[in-house]
């Protein structure tokens, strides 16, 4: 498949891989990319009157502008805010991961660059058999993993990249992620040098603390996607 793609993993929920994979789209979207996004499974959804809402798909969405249907760009929907394959037992269903390689394939035909967010992290169930890091295996993407400063990250960070490499799926590289405001321990302080010289992968950036948006000056997520593709000028 000759498109240019990531696929956003993380070493846990709620580490940002959201935020992440929206900053990257909305930079290249601002520089007129042609990019695509997908959330191929998203639990925990809101419902308005009487339809699911993915929240973080209709974010990823806006932000790198396009039109896609949701339903395409997040074939899989539930409301309960567990894991993929908890939530198709809930629901008396099973998630088909043709379906998923299907409205890949059909997003690539739409868009010249694709940016896929995965649920929580690599060994999160979709199916009894079939985990987050056989999708990425399936999509044939490389993976990028976001993970937090602080205590536990380093951790987390080598049991995630351990499993991506005994998948032999390409690893693009590690962003840190400050989904909340430092407080200046030594973990935080420490955590991306050792992270960076124990686990022997790129660390691409490290994104501060943004909640109350980009700042005004240089946009880290700028760098960040001129990183990842290879955009032809």
């Amino acid at each position: 498949m000759a498109i240019q793609g990531i696929f956003i993993t993380g070493t846990d929920t709620g580490v940002g891989k959201t935020f992440v994979a929206a900053g990257i789209a909305s930079a290249l979207q601002k520089q007129r990319i042609n990019v695509g996004v997908m959330k191929p499974v998203h639990t925990g959804c809101k419902i308005r009157n009487g339809v699911l809402i993915p929240q973080d798909s209709a974010l990823l969405a806006r932000s790198a502008g396009v039109d896609d249907p949701l339903d395409l760009i997040t074939p899989n929907m539930f409301r309960e805010p567990v894991a993929p394959y908890a939530a198709a037992i809930e629901n008396d269903t099973e998630i088909d991961i043709d379906r998923i390689t299907e409205s890949f394939k059909r997003l690539c035909r739409r868009h010249e660059y694709m940016i896929v967010e995965g649920i929580g992290g690599v060994l999160v169930p979709i199916t009894q058999n079939f985990y987050v890091a056989d999708l990425i295996k399936r999509l044939r993407l490389p993976a990028i993993v976001v993970t937090r400063p602080g205590l536990g990250t380093i951790n987390h960070t080598i049991l995630t990249l351990n499993c991506l490499r005994e998948k032999k799926i390409p690893i693009k590289g590690i962003v840190i992620n400050y989904s909340l405001k430092g407080k200046g321990t030594l973990s935080e302080k420490r955590g991306p040098e050792i992270i960076g010289r124990l686990c022997r992968v790129p660390i691409l950036g490290i994104i501060p603390c943004l909640s109350k948006g980009i700042p005004a000056g240089p946009n880290p997520f700028f760098k960040l996607a001129d990183s990842l593709f290879d955009i032809r000028g």
